[in-house]
């Protein structure tokens, strides 16, 4: 078996997608259908930019679901027998159920853009930062969430967590890590304190959307962020994406289930290289590829 493996926000840049859209007609038809119901060319969004444009949370959550659709669908094209696990990393989720047969990709880009906007209103509302701490076991960074009022967000792989809290937590939370013997503490270069209690009105505003789509039974299991578990029952999956906007992410213990069930390759989807990194710092005897351009698809 194998371990299919779905990008997040945070991993695009622009011109992604591009080659793809040449060189694969199953590529070519999902940017298109992705132009056609958000009613906006997002894929002239991913291969010219601008950048600003790119990275807000309303464009590149719908952008990078694109993006990562179109590479699964040239692969699945070239490999129709699928045979594993799949799970994404917070927004990759969207793209795995999509993958697993369990969203259409329709519902799916129309519900990822409405997502961005419902964070990016929660982020306005309810300020805050996030901070990757990077070389501290997570009972000390639990610790320190403790003591500033801040919460874990992120559960990335050993000796990386990331947490959100108010900006003047975050600074302190960031204080407090490097006098603890954090290798590095990094504020992130995003629009909010995602994962976290700050993210509740956005995950209710979500639950209506979410309520007007049709979920179905996965075809292949799909390993839940927020439970680390597979799921497989609509209305579990149905609350799991709602608990995942403001819940923490459970990556390395999702990683980990996937390797308790033998298996030891995976594939990342996707922009970016993100999720082979921080497979390779859970288990370095992992074997993986990523695939985002037309000449990854020779592995």
């Amino acid at each position: 078996m194998v371990g299919y493996l779905f990008a997040g926000q945070g991993s695009q840049y622009v011109g992604m997608g591009r080659d793809l859209y040449a060189a694969f007609p199953e590529s070519k038809a999902i940017f298109d259908k992705a132009d056609q119901v958000l009613g906006f060319s997002i894929s002239s969004l991913c291969f010219n930019g601008p950048k600003e444009e790119l990275t807000k949370t309303n464009n590149c959550q719908p952008a990078i679901v694109a993006m990562t659709i179109a590479c699964w669908q040239a692969y699945q094209a070239k490999n129709p027998q699928i045979d594993g696990y799949m799970a994404g990393l917070s927004l990759g989720e969207y793209s795995a159920f999509v993958a697993a047969g369990a969203l259409n990709f329709e519902d799916a880009i129309s519900l990822v853009r409405r997502r961005g906007e419902f964070m990016e209103e929660a982020a306005a509302k309810y300020p805050g930062k996030m901070l990757s701490v990077i070389g501290l076991d997570l009972a000390h960074v639990k610790a320190i969430c403790l003591e500033t009022k801040t919460e874990v967000a992120n559960i990335n792989c050993p000796g990386q967590t990331v947490i959100s809290g108010t900006a003047s937590a975050i600074e302190k939370a960031k204080v407090l890590a490097e006098a603890k013997g954090a290798k590095m503490a990094v504020i992130l270069e995003v629009s909010g304190a995602f994962h976290s209690s700050f993210m509740r009105e956005a995950g209710l505003k979500l639950a209506k959307e979410l309520g007007k789509i049709k979920i179905t039974a996965p075809k292949f299991p799909v390993v839940s962020n927020v439970t680390a578990k597979a799921v497989s029952d609509p209305e579990e999956i149905r609350q799991n994406l709602i608990n995942q906007v403001s819940g923490s992410v459970l990556w390395e213990d999702s990683i980990r289930l996937m390797l308790s069930k033998q298996i030891s390759s995976f594939i990342e989807f996707g922009p970016g290289k993100v999720l082979r990194g921080l497979l390779r710092r859970i288990d370095s005897t992992a074997q993986a590829i990523n695939l985002e351009k037309e000449a990854d698809f020779s592995k």
